[in-house]
């Protein structure tokens, strides 16, 4: 059951005690009317009983009590109609009152609230980003300083802060990753150079023959990095694309073994074609490493009303559901990929190219085995 706003809370609060302020004023009210009414009739009635007991000289008593007790009975008449006017005309205003004050009431918690709404929707607009890039936006709240604005104003240097924070991260990584791009491709060049000398042993071959596997592990997953430090700042260029024709070229310059089928629709979007171009290549070359002998690789392009979609599906050794998440975050890899040489950025590049273009990334894992992973970015 979805619980009432804090406007609709506040509102039925001011609406319920105007009412039973009012309901305690009416009900005093009727209170002090029917004393001062009881007091006034009794008056008036004694000295018209005394003045008919005058007047009755040599009337039988039974009937100037029959007569006074008409008297009395009318004046008991009146009082209980003078009560039930001023309850039910009163009630009637007091309802009307009350609709008028909860409307008011309505109308003043909206206003009061507008600067929480701000607050609110700023915190919205920024977890949505997902991407950190949000974090430059800020509340900047005007006007007294109240607690309203001394959140704001706490919330903006919270933002800040964390602004900061983000900024010296993706710096730290691109400049170290730039860094160490030089001593990587140096050290690859002298092994190159030491295995092309004549009479190199064997044991030495073999000994540099792993560390250029090694190097070159290093070498992607600095340029991993790299890619992925570029993709989450969002400082790219943009341009129309077809993802379709994108996915088109990928496909073309990979080569595997396995059975490798497409069916790409024409799929218009705005985007970086060096940065969608690479989110293909992951994906498929995920697809392609992470396969079985015999297995089958699918890439597919889809256009709907507002998103186009790329989807990947891959036969492969079945994933836990619950693991599928995990392969989008960096460094980590479900357990049936421990085996496998990738350095475990593909699907957190994909992910944050998506999100950088305004899209999504998702995964599915297939029950044979192998996964299904969807980007879908705004159309064009």
């Amino acid at each position: 059951m979805k619980s009432w706003t804090l406007r609709a809370r506040l509102t039925v609060l001011y609406g319920g005690l105007f009412l039973v302020a009012g309901a305690v004023l009416l009900g005093v009210t009727y209170l002090l009317v029917q004393n001062s009414l009881a007091g006034q009739l009794n008056r008036q009635t004694d000295t018209r009983i005394a003045a008919i007991r005058a007047d009755a000289v040599g009337a039988s008593g039974r009937d100037v009590d029959q007569l006074v007790s008409e008297i009395r009975s009318q004046q008991e008449e009146v009082r209980a109609a003078a009560g039930r006017a001023l309850v039910t005309q009163g009630g009637i205003a007091l309802l009307g009152v009350g609709l008028l004050a909860g409307a008011s009431g309505w109308l003043l918690a909206g206003r009061a609230l507008r600067p929480v709404q701000r607050i609110r929707e700023t915190a919205q607009r920024i977890a949505a980003d997902g991407t950190g890039n949000g974090l430059h936006e800020r509340i900047a709240l005007v006007g007294a300083d109240d607690d309203v604005k001394q959140l704001a104003d706490s919330f903006d240097e919270m933002l800040d802060r964390l602004d900061r924070s983000f900024d010296g991260q993706r710096r730290f990584v691109a400049n170290a990753s730039h860094e160490l791009r030089t001593p990587l491709a140096t050290n690859r060049v002298l092994v190159e150079v030491a295995l092309g000398e004549p009479g190199v042993p064997d044991q030495t071959k073999e000994l540099g023959t792993s560390l250029l596997a090694v190097n070159r592990r290093h070498e992607q997953l600095i340029e991993g990095l790299l890619l992925l430090a570029e993709s989450e700042s969002a400082a790219f260029d943009t341009q129309p694309v077809d993802l379709a024709a994108i996915a088109a070229e990928v496909v073309e310059a990979t080569s595997t073994e396995l059975a490798l089928s497409t069916v790409l629709t024409a799929a218009p979007t705005i985007g970086d074609p060096v940065l969608l171009s690479r989110v293909v290549e992951n994906l498929l070359e995920n697809a392609v490493r992470y396969n079985v002998p015999g297995g089958s690789v699918d890439v597919r392009t889809t256009r709907g009303p507002e998103q186009v979609v790329l989807t990947v599906t891959n036969t492969g050794p079945v994933v836990p559901e619950s693991e599928v998440e995990l392969l989008f975050e960096p460094f980590r890899r479900a357990h049936v990929r421990t085996e496998q040489k990738g350095s475990g950025l593909g699907l957190s590049i994909v992910r944050a190219v998506a999100k950088a273009h305004g899209g999504e990334a998702t995964a599915q894992a297939n029950p044979d085995g192998g996964l299904t992973v969807r980007v879908s970015l705004p159309a064009t």
